[in-house]
């Protein structure tokens, strides 16, 4: 059987390796989960039922591919409130989760070896997405206040590019942050060399300390940033709901495509979020969630500092669910999970080699907090510690 040329990177692009990375006896500080133990299971339980019992005759029945308008109205509402947009329901589609709206952005946009920038590194799953239209990558470099401006704008000048990919708010896999000037930089040279930016940001919601900044799409001027959000972080990954706002035009587009894929998210899961949040404060949820985390951050942090190598540097993210290894250059993290770290110490994380597009960087790991209890978390690191200190100083470990 011969299947489309285009499936060939996507089925290589990675997202195997990090599900097959863990197991029952495998510490794994690989998965992007959040903390199931947090999930409002009979909140949600009683909104599914009052949802039944409210729309009965017309929650199982088809809607609209725009989806649920009074929960549209409330996602503007509250990303208006949060943060100082000017949004309408009609500006909002929902979506299967963030990931249809990278998919469904790729499919309007690209056709093969088409122009693409994304960051180096970056999200698995957007790989995954972009990998099936076969576009040309251009990678720019994450600083600590987000992408490379100025290699950005070398990119737009030098190639033919279509979309921008960002993850600015306490990316994956890195957990940085983009300042507020490379956000309106962004906007600027995508106007001068007319690019779509193609924002996602799945984590904003979970910032631990500091003020969250203003939203790339807040500096948009001419209608060309599409903005993903997703309820997978902040209420249930399993609802598969989330959210893409766009202008009219670019928004009329994405919406035929993704009649013409799925013809509309579930009905029933939005009717039951949006009772959700009528009888619950997500915030007051995501303030609750976000306590835990942090203490789960802390908890990863202050373990790296005790055992680590010297020489294996690491960030501290203010928020999200990843922070970001660095480990001496030469050194092959993907050689050093399969071939030492899972088979004799049990432990697993995601080598850089999947998160970069150009598959150039090998020294670099994402180490995710949210899904591992806090002892979880102390006796993996030790291990972690313990196994990159035999791998990158063997002579001392002869010596004791």
């Amino acid at each position: 059987m011969k299947f489309a040329q285009r499936t060939v990177k996507t089925s290589s692009a990675g997202l195997d390796a990090i599900f097959a990375a863990s197991g029952p006896n495998v510490i794994s500080f690989a998965g992007g989960y959040p903390d199931a133990t947090l999930f409002p299971e009979h909140a949600m339980q009683a909104a599914f039922s009052e949802s039944f019992a409210q729309h009965s005759g017309s929650l199982l029945q088809y809607s609209t591919t725009a989806g649920y308008l009074p929960l549209r109205e409330k996602l503007a509402d509250r990303m208006n409130r949060r943060d100082h947009l000017n949004l309408k329901a009609d500006d909002i589609l929902l979506t299967q989760g963030a990931q249809q709206g990278i998919d469904l952005t790729a499919r309007l946009l690209l056709d093969k070896g088409d122009g693409v920038i994304v960051e180096g590194p970056t999200y698995i799953g957007g790989l995954a997405a972009f990998d099936a239209y076969e576009p040309t990558y251009y990678e720019v470099p994450i600083e600590e206040d987000g992408m490379d401006i100025t290699k950005l704008q070398k990119a737009l000048m030098q190639h033919q590019v279509k979309l921008i990919y960002t993850i600015p708010d306490f990316q994956n896999p890195t957990g940085t942050v983009m300042s507020v000037e490379k956000r309106q930089a962004m906007v600027q040279l995508a106007n001068q060399y007319d690019v779509v930016i193609l924002e996602d940001s799945p984590y904003r919601d979970l910032r631990y300390t500091g003020e969250n900044l203003p939203t790339i799409k807040s500096f948009d001027t001419e209608g060309r940033v599409i903005s993903l959000g997703s309820f997978s972080k902040i209420l249930a990954p399993s609802l598969r709901l989330g959210w893409l706002t766009a202008a009219p035009e670019l928004l009329a587009a994405l919406t035929a495509l993704k009649a013409a894929a799925d013809v509309e998210s579930s009905h029933l899961v939005a009717v039951a979020v949006d009772t959700f949040m009528n009888d619950n404060d997500l915030d007051a949820h995501i303030d609750a969630m976000k306590q835990v985390y942090q203490t789960k951050r802390d908890a990863m942090l202050n373990a790296l500092e005790r055992y680590m190598p010297k020489d294996v540097h690491f960030n501290h993210p203010d928020g999200g669910f990843f922070l970001w290894l660095t480990l001496p250059e030469g050194f092959d993290m993907q050689h050093f999970m399969t071939a030492e770290l899972l088979p004799e110490y049990n432990v697993s994380l995601v080598p850089s080699h999947h998160l970069y597009a150009s598959k150039s960087i090998e020294n670099g790991a994402r180490l995710n907090f949210t899904n591992v209890s806090e002892a979880t978390i102390e006796s993996g690191i030790k291990m972690l510690g313990q196994a990159l200190n035999d791998a990158l100083h063997p002579a001392q470990v002869n010596q004791i």
